[in-house]
């Protein structure tokens, strides 16, 4: 849940007519060893978050067997400073500490965040923290004579691979740009033919006549 959510509208209609909508909307899912926990950080009725007593030992009981592949929690307020953005620190997570508490030496491997309207990256307990941006609009860090500006423009996600020995995390925007350079999809198989070390010269060599090269290897442009 995001602080422009409300619980009652939320837990119907994503869990069905038997969630409870005065509760926090905390859930626990298993993807393929991977446990994903959703942590509801909002306040009804405000825009700051915080994570209540009752949560924090809902969550550190959850924590106490560790998951085949490890736990990724998600919540919409990061637990991480907001720097470039002092009014954000109204309405920022409340007491963070508790939850650092909770988190220290257990199996989470990565917290995912929104809130802020703009990328951001920090550790909590010791854990990478990944802060994504917004599809609606972003924060503007730098306004002139400005105390708060949003932009339409800068809109991104976050996109998140996870391996068996970290997590990638990756901002992938969503508004469109002039393409400046590149090759067509046809390329692809082409490139995947050549064996290792061809595809070494023609894509990483530099001071290459790329052209000629390409004709060498019998590439189609």
């Amino acid at each position: 849940m995001g602080n422009h959510d409300e619980r009652e509208p939320y837990a119907r209609g994503l869990f069905g007519p038997d969630a409870d909508p005065s509760a926090p909307q905390d859930r626990v899912h298993e993807v393929a060893g991977l446990r994903i926990v959703a942590l509801d950080t909002t306040v009804p009725g405000y825009h700051h978050g915080e994570v209540t007593p009752e949560q924090l030992t809902w969550l550190a009981d959850v924590l106490a067997e560790p998951a085949p592949h490890g736990t990724i929690l998600a919540m919409h307020h990061p637990p991480i400073p907001v720097p470039m953005l002092p009014p954000a620190q109204i309405i920022e997570l409340d007491d963070q500490q508790p939850l650092a508490e909770v988190l220290a030496g257990t199996d989470v491997r990565a917290i995912l965040g929104g809130h802020f309207h703009f990328t951001s990256h920090s550790l909590f307990a010791g854990i990478p923290v990944s802060v994504a941006s917004a599809t609606c609009y972003a924060s503007d860090l730098t306004p002139a004579d400005r105390y708060l500006a949003a932009a339409d423009g800068h809109q991104a996600v976050n996109m998140v691979h996870v391996y068996d020995d970290r997590v990638v995390h990756t901002v992938v925007p969503v508004t469109d740009a002039p393409e400046i350079d590149g090759y067509p999809l046809s390329v692809a198989p082409q490139v995947q033919a050549l064996t290792p070390e061809d595809r070494r010269e023609l894509l990483s060599k530099k001071g290459v006549d790329l052209a000629a090269l390409v004709r060498s290897l019998g590439l189609e442009i």
